[in-house]
């Protein structure tokens, strides 16, 4: 069987290769995305003071650390019994949306859309930033780089920095909100709003028209997952929802109860694993009801929840869905839509809470009880994340369980990369614009592939060969996937 390999893939966060494989008449019969790298948080944070983790795991990644940073923070709230308080959790969602944000924007005009703007066929060296500069001005150029730095500014202003901030603890926040600060922000949080409206017009205007054709077929019914606070998307608070591929409620949990709905699988060909609905079972790569494969992000979220947090976010999750053909969509490439909704609704967030009378308050910190198990969920960029921890009596850290965001859409995306392989792939005249219409399918989840590497087993996947003096094979050592030897 003949093999057509994408490596590596471009355009995300972290190392990935696409794998495809040909039958004897050139035709794609399956198509894998294989994680080569390994990272194992869940083993080396065992043993370290509790207070460490939002600080350790935000390390996981440097594109969404805040997402770790916050669901650390959330999972030693439950650990130690405490409830932020009112301007603590204002606070937190203050820096959240600005990350939601900043994240949304640099997916959207650094990863994706050079595949739409620029297309698929376009030389390589054309299908990046600058290509989309060149091509919409130099003026969009820099409102983008603008418009993310002040997503970043927001984080940095509370977090100290943006990359790794240093703002959450167990039942509140470590700093307050000073005047001069609170200026800096109010002064451009309009102009966030403005942008999201400018970058959702975009879309639709040179976009939609333009793809329409490929919006409607590249589709996967599948169930949905997402938080959801009173009904509406949320990103940091409420429980998490799944709605099957009809729309109707599956299920409903908060994150003490995850186990309770939620497997992983694991195949030997990966280091990410694939989490499914629990009582549906693992079925394999399979689409429809009885199916357990589910997806999360930002097409999950719209999926799951009834609406938006914000007036104008609102009204393009109803123009959204209208235009779609009704709720729940199913397109994969619409996660790019669902994704600038979002941005509106964090940058309309970001401009309300900036202005609450409260947000200066001191009062930003409930005292800790006594440490025990505790599970913190957000809803990162790229979907659901939960931080599972159970700590000792002096407050170490004995077990970790991270199912991160792109774990909970593995499954769904092999399966997107495998239909696209499918339907633009041919095997006896491969061109590179048939290669991108495949990276297109798993950009379009914007997979963080360096979160979601890590062994089911917690040992490091590992395979040493001794050779004799003749270089014939000695002895095989190997331990983690596939047992030891």
């Amino acid at each position: 069987m003949d093999k057509i390999s994408i490596d590596p893939i471009t355009r995300l966060e972290g190392h990935g290769k696409i794998d495809i494989f040909l039958d004897g008449q050139k035709n794609v019969k399956n198509a894998y995305l294989q994680v080569p790298e390994y990272k194992g948080f869940e083993k080396f944070c065992q043993g370290r003071r509790a207070e460490d983790m939002p600080s350790l795991t935000s390390r996981i990644c440097g594109v969404c650390p805040v997402a770790h940073h916050m669901a650390a923070t959330k999972a030693l709230d439950d650990a130690y019994g405490v409830e932020p308080t009112e301007t603590a959790n204002k606070l937190r969602e203050l820096m959240y949306n600005g990350y939601i944000y900043a994240d949304h924007l640099l997916h959207f005009y650094y990863l994706a859309s050079p595949d739409f703007i620029m297309g698929v066929d376009a030389p390589k060296e054309e299908r990046n930033i600058i290509g989309i500069i060149n091509k919409m001005g130099v003026d969009v150029g820099k409102q983008v780089i603008r418009q993310r730095a002040n997503g970043q500014r927001v984080i940095s202003t509370l977090g100290g920095k943006a990359i790794h901030p240093m703002f959450g603890i167990p039942g509140g926040v470590s700093r307050s909100l000073a005047p001069d600060e609170r200026e800096e922000i109010m002064d451009i949080s309009e102009g966030m709003v403005d942008f999201a409206k400018f970058s959702l017009d975009l879309f639709k205007d040179k976009i939609l028209k333009e793809y329409k054709k490929p919006i409607e077929e590249d589709r996967l019914e599948l169930y949905s997952m997402g938080l959801v606070k009173d009904d509406k998307v949320s990103h940091k608070d409420g429980k998490v929802r799944v709605v099957d591929p009809d729309g109707k409620k599956y299920a409903e949990f908060s994150g003490a109860d995850y186990l309770d709905v939620i497997r992983e699988h694991v195949e030997p060909w990966s280091y990410m694993k694939f989490p499914y609905l629990k009582d549906i079972g693992w079925k394999g790569f399979e689409e429809g009801e009885d199916s357990g494969v589910y997806r999360v992000g930002t097409l999950g979220r719209l999926n799951a929840a009834d609406g938006m947090q914000t007036p104008k976010a609102q009204e393009e999750y109803e123009e959204m869905f209208e235009t779609l053909g009704g709720k729940p969509a199913h397109s994969t490439l619409s996660y790019h839509w669902a994704r600038l909704i979002e941005i509106l609704q964090a940058a309309e967030l970001v401009d309300e809470l900036i202005r609450d009378d409260n947000i200066e308050d001191n009062d930003i910190r409930n005292e800790p009880g006594e440490p025990g198990k505790g599970v913190g969920i957000v809803e990162a960029a790229r979907g659901t994340l939960i931080h599972d921890y159970t700590l000792d009596e002096e407050g170490l850290v004995e077990e970790v369980n991270l199912i991160v965001a792109t774990l909970h859409n593995a499954a769904a995306i092999n399966m997107s990369v495998r239909d696209a392989a499918k339907k633009y792939v041919d095997g006896g005249d491969v061109k590179e614009g048939m290669l991108n219409s495949v990276e297109r399918a798993f950009r379009a989840y914007d997979p963080c592939l360096a979160c979601a590497t890590h062994s089911a087993m917690g040992d490091t996947p590992m395979k040493v060969t001794l050779y004799d003096n003749d270089k014939k094979v000695y002895k095989t050592f190997s331990q983690g996937l596939g047992g030891r030897s």
